[in-house]
């Protein structure tokens, strides 16, 4: 009897250090799968916040470039031909024109770029953005960082250019003095491949690629 006793004691005592266990298990799982859970939770989070971020980003920029751009220069008769020969061209730098059968792949120069092949580039859709070389490593820099991973754009430096900054499409310019200015981003953000392009779905690689090329 006293034996019998003996046993129904330890199993208790043994159930009862089991159920223990459980119960720290339940709870260690309970804090695991809840720390995961709220990890989850924050990665979801950021990542919806960052979503919704890029698609307001996205469209201020849609409406901006939907807006006529202030200080946009309109040249709406320039030629086409394709020609052999250096070309003279009327506006500095050339807003289309007469231009050589190949075109300026499009990329980051840090050499002047051919005129007669550049236009080319833009007959393509390719906006021509150009900086005096005077205007300093820091508004280079953010020039790049404005070009980005963008197609069909041109980066390079213009010697003699009246103005800090230039940006041409085809038959259309716009001038700056600072690399941040926003009108120089809704410009790139209209005019690339614009409506403007007078050969739109057409390459901007296989031309050429002049001296100084970064990107």
């Amino acid at each position: 009897m006293k034996r019998s006793q003996e046993n129904q004691d330890r199993q208790a005592r043994l159930a009862a250090i089991q159920a223990k266990q459980r119960a720290s298990e339940r709870k260690r799982n309970a804090l695991i799968f809840g720390g995961i859970g709220a990890v989850i939770l924050a990665v979801i989070i950021a990542v919806t916040l960052v979503i919704v971020n890029q698609v307001q980003v996205n469209r201020d920029r849609d409406a901006a470039a939907s807006q006529p751009i202030e200080g946009i220069e309109e040249y709406p008769d320039v030629t086409f031909d394709h020609v052999e020969s250096a070309v003279q061209y009327e506006q500095s730098p050339p807003v289309g024109g007469d231009h050589s059968p190949v075109w300026t792949n499009c990329g980051v120069y840090t050499e002047p770029v051919p005129n007669e092949n550049s236009v080319h580039s833009m007959e393509h859709g390719a906006v021509w953005l150009m900086y005096n070389p005077d205007i300093g490593q820091g508004e280079i820099d953010k020039l790049t960082s404005l070009v980005g991973t963008r197609s069909h754009v041109l980066l390079s430096p213009y010697p003699g250019l009246e103005t800090p900054i230039a940006a041409s499409a085809w038959g259309l310019q716009l001038t700056v003095d600072a690399a941040d200015e926003a009108r120089l981003g809704t410009f790139l953000d209209k005019y690339i491949q614009g409506e403007q392009t007078r050969e739109p779905g057409a390459t901007c690689s296989g031309g050429i690629t002049p001296a100084g090329q970064v990107s």
